[in-house]
């Protein structure tokens, strides 16, 4: 069975539209397309084959095409969920970036010991429970391209917990109309009793201080079922929904999944055999005879007949070419998408080792820009539980000064080799120090240089200031040495002096024997 149709019999194609086969029956002589693709909005273009198209569907919604039609955003998710549970390189794709991410934990840090302590109990509530489950958040956000957290401050002292929105349950992000770039508020679909439910997206701020009297007004009047926080991915500035990382390559997946499939029948048919009986001299009626009581022979038994029976076994030759050529173009067309190199598939090819470091750096690059759109995101909800604090105590957080400042601290991406870099530190600090005694550099422009050496180390300094520390920090070095050696020179003077003394007291005492 082919994997897009183990997929059809997966989700019951609940939304009644094809994906990615031929029709089982005649195509009509006008192939149902969506709605939204009818109508001009579709980005694939009509197939020369009817009844056909891409797995992923038509494209865009003719309403806004910066975002996917309602149905092709459903079918997202639906195939990116099921691609991930089902093809092995799809889940590959998402699960090598989550490893890399996430695998020794994220932490909240801030410099405010309060604040700090705000941030743990928030982390770790059992709720919450940040620990368990930013992984499973991260991993869904790259499938689903989406990531909603409903809200609820405490009333007292502010305490925020949050719940869940699953993406697939969202119906519409509302933008602002004054400013497309910025979404205000989450309309859920209709649940089991035909209710939608409208959530306000939170910013971090007074309504009234960030938007226009119209926006604040939509805010207040029609997103009234609380607050929520939304993360999108693989978006336009204006669009209002997110995409999967797998988008693109869906098709792709697909192809090589049942490009594999194939191959396992391939193979099944190159195994088989039948058995061929030839009857020399023999009339018709001899041979249905023969044919009905003919019974293979058995591995391992033997088979008597004389020289007008001949029996051999034939395997079918199919003139098939190796096909490695082929699933490896196909499956680099899928990892070059994803900017993941051939040898972590289990595809090593004439790679060594050099080559193989230089050619994760752009893979690295894509894991740290994702990275850094987490970092700046938990860092978000950081700041979101130091405001609801201190709005119930009644202060106003100063987002400029440190104290409020949220840092979420990550694992490092690669384990550093800074052998090479240890040694050009070395030789570049002789260099440059030659250059400062020739009057060639000043000493704040060397200390530049070295500062960007010493980022490869994970150390990032301002050159000004480190240069000012220093100085003053090696005159108080030199004052300590002086007084040290000051007090080295008068301790050895005292101590010439009580030997003196000492001996000119033993002089004066009389030795035994001698009269008074």
């Amino acid at each position: 069975m082919r994997a897009i149709d183990r997929f059809k019999s997966w989700i019951g194609l609940d939304d009644g539209t094809s994906v990615a086969a031929p029709a089982p029956t005649p195509a009509p002589a006008t192939p149902v397309r969506e709605a939204a693709a009818a109508q001009g909005g579709g980005s694939g273009g009509t197939s020369s084959e009817k009844g056909w198209r891409p797995l992923s569907g038509d494209g865009l919604s003719a309403m806004n095409d910066r975002d996917l039609a309602p149905m092709a955003q459903d079918r997202m998710q639906k195939l990116a969920e099921y691609l991930w549970q089902s093809n092995l390189l799809a889940n590959r794709l998402v699960e090598l970036p989550l490893a890399y991410l996430l695998a020794e934990g994220v932490t909240l840090q801030c410099k405010d010991e309060e604040h700090q302590k705000l941030l743990n109990a928030f982390w770790s509530d059992p709720i919450n429970n940040w620990p368990l489950k930013l992984a499973p958040r991260v991993r869904a956000l790259g499938l689903l391209g989406e990531q909603c957290y409903i809200a609820t401050v405490r009333d007292g002292d502010g305490f925020v917990r949050l719940g869940y929105l699953d993406p697939r349950q969202i119906a519409t992000v509302v933008n602002d109309p004054d400013n497309p770039e910025q979404p205000i508020g989450v309309v859920t679909k209709r649940d089991g009793r035909g209710r939608t439910h409208k959530y306000r997206v939170i910013v971090l701020g007074e309504d009234a201080d960030l938007f226009s009297a119209n926006t604040v007004r939509i805010r207040e009047e029609d997103f009234t079922d609380g607050d929520c926080l939304l993360y999108q991915l693989n978006k336009f500035p204006n669009g209002s929904r997110g995409r999967s990382d797998l988008l693109g390559q869906m098709d792709w997946l697909d192809a090589y999944d049942g490009f594999l499939l194939d191959e396992l029948d391939r193979i099944g048919y190159l195994r088989a055999f039948v058995w061929d009986v030839t009857l020399t001299g023999a009339d018709q009626a001899t041979v249905d005879k023969f044919e009905q009581d003919f019974v293979p022979p058995q591995p391992n038994t033997a088979f008597v007949h004389n020289d007008s029976i001949k029996l051999e076994a034939k395997s079918p030759d199919l003139q098939a070419a190796d096909t490695t050529q082929s699933a490896r173009l196909i499956r680099n067309h899928v990892l070059g998408g994803s900017t993941t190199p051939e040898h972590w598939f289990g595809g090593g090819g004439d790679v060594n080792r050099a080559a193989a470091s230089e050619m994760g750096e752009p893979t690295f690059k894509m894991y740290s820009m994702r990275q850094g759109f987490l970092k700046l995101s938990l860092e978000e909800i950081g700041r979101y539980v130091l405001w609801q604090a201190a709005r119930t105590a009644g202060k106003t957080p100063d987002w400029s000064d440190d104290r409020w400042q949220v840092t979420a601290v990550f694992p490092e991406l690669l384990n550093k080799d800074v052998t090479k870099f240890a040694a050009a530190l070395g030789q570049l600090v002789q260099a440059v120090t030659q250059m400062i005694d020739a009057g060639l550099m000043t000493e704040e422009t060397a200390l530049k240089i070295v500062a960007d050496v010493a980022q490869r180390f994970g150390q990032d300094f301002d050159a000004k200031a480190e240069l000012e520390a220093a100085r003053k920090e090696h005159a108080k070095r030199k004052q300590a040495r002086q007084a040290e050696d000051n007090f080295s020179t008068d301790d050895s003077d005292l101590q010439a002096a009580l030997d003196a003394g000492a001996t000119g007291v033993a002089t004066a005492v009389p030795s035994e024997g001698a009269s008074a």
